[in-house]
C-alpha cells in the first residue's frame, strides 16, 4: 500500500531540498508519494524539472505562507 512521506526541507537552500528528495526517493517504494516542504523559492522549479528528467509523477505544487509544497509519486 502506497503512503505519503513528508520531507521537511524548510530552511534548506538549493540544492538541499532536491538532495533530500533524492535521498527520500531511494528509500521509497514504487507508488509512494513524497511531499517536499521547502522555503526555497527555487525548489518550485528545480524539483519539477528533476522529476520530469527522471520520469516520476509530479502530482502538485503550491505555495502557502512562504512554504512550497511539492508532491511527487515514485514510478520506478
Amino acid at each position: 500500500m502506497a503512503e505519503r512521506k513528508i520531507i521537511d526541507a524548510r530552511g534548506s537552500f538549493c540544492p538541499g531540498p532536491l538532495m533530500e528528495l533524492i535521498a527520500g526517493m531511494k528509500m521509497a517504494n514504487v507508488g509512494d508519494e513524497l511531499e517536499v516542504l521547502s522555503s526555497d523559492k527555487g525548489s518550485a522549479s528545480d524539483v519539477p524539472e528533476w522529476i520530469r528528467k527522471v520520469g516520476h509523477d509530479l502530482l502538485g505544487t503550491r505555495e502557502e505562507n512562504g512554504v512550497w509544497h511539492i508532491i511527487v509519486r515514485k514510478t520506478k
